[in-house]
């Protein structure tokens, strides 16, 4: 805290004004420099300094945020699997509820070099080594799997196992882990789509026979009826991401080391199990894996 010394000149001497002027300025940089030590010393010892805004904890989502992650778009209820975490995460820091102050953000923005305007995101970001080039991240706080989504008058409807879908045309979206597992473990050939939106479209279009793609999305295609009169035939085996979804922070973050340990704690505690069978379990528990 500065302080700032003012003096009436026209009530005392010229030469006592210039004297306690010096010894004013001089005791003010001294309790200037000692007030910024004793606050930096402070700031590296309380987590909730470092924040964006000091005390408070800024936490950034979708705009829209998704449901699992966020029910009804509304991530301060702290309904809906993402929100929760994010809230337990608030805690292990030290934050109230009422600390936690929520912003949006673009997915791609979030993850691209640069300052940013909050201390962490979280909409369902798989942690990459590219993507580790210009943002930190957390342990994850989730390991998806990969699923498959037929029509349900589909002759692939019934299928129970991997192998069945060996003669079905079978659509991916390039560059993902389901890419990766269905050219190891479907077939060879298959087709590929720039994003998932389109490869809805393919299947709801009856271009595909079948779709894979991570469970979390299989679920949401079909609950919003992105292809009409669909079914996620099940998860497929040995298809969960290793590397999983991971918090965002800005790279270098002051924040990283306690957010991680936060998550870290959440799984050993088993936190983070009971709120994956409160919010997910339509997309674990509840479907069907399919057999090899």
């Amino acid at each position: 805290m500065l302080f700032r010394s003012m003096f009436n000149k026209r009530h005392i001497v010229r030469t006592i004004a210039a004297t306690v002027s010096i010894l004013a300025l001089s005791f003010t940089a001294a309790c200037g420099s000692g007030q910024s030590t004793a606050s930096n010393s402070t700031d590296s010892d309380d987590i909730t300094q470092q924040t964006y805004k000091p005390g408070k904890l800024t936490i950034a989502t979708g705009q829209p945020a998704y449901e699992p992650g966020v029910k009804n778009d509304k991530p301060e209820s702290g309904e809906g699997y993402e929100a929760a975490v994010a809230y337990a995460v608030a805690d292990k820091l030290g934050f109230k509820k009422s600390d936690v102050v929520w912003t949006r953000t673009a997915f791609d923005t979030a993850i691209a070099p640069g300052a940013k305007d909050w201390d962490f995101n979280i909409q369902q970001f798989g942690i990459t080594d590219e993507r580790k080039k210009a943002v930190d991240f957390s342990s994850s706080y989730y390991n998806d799997s990969q699923s498959v989504v037929v029509k349900k008058d589909s002759k692939f409807a019934n299928a129970t196992k991997v192998s069945d879908l060996k003669d079905a045309t079978v659509g991916v979206m390039v560059g993902t882990l389901a890419y990766d597992y269905a050219k190891a473990n479907i077939k060879d050939d298959i087709q590929t789509f720039n994003d998932d939106a389109a490869l809805a479209q393919a299947l709801d279009a009856g271009q595909i026979d079948a779709l894979v793609t991570s469970t979390v999305e299989c679920v949401y295609m079909v609950q919003s009826e992105q292809v009409k009169d669909a079914k996620v035939l099940g998860r497929l085996p040995d298809s969960e991401d290793k590397s999983g979804m991971g918090i965002v922070l800005p790279k270098d973050s002051k924040l990283t080391a306690a957010v991680t340990k936060a998550v870290d704690d959440l799984n050993a505690d088993g936190t983070i199990k009971k709120l994956q069978d409160k919010w997910l379990a339509e997309y674990t528990t509840d479907l069907t894996e399919l057999k090899k």
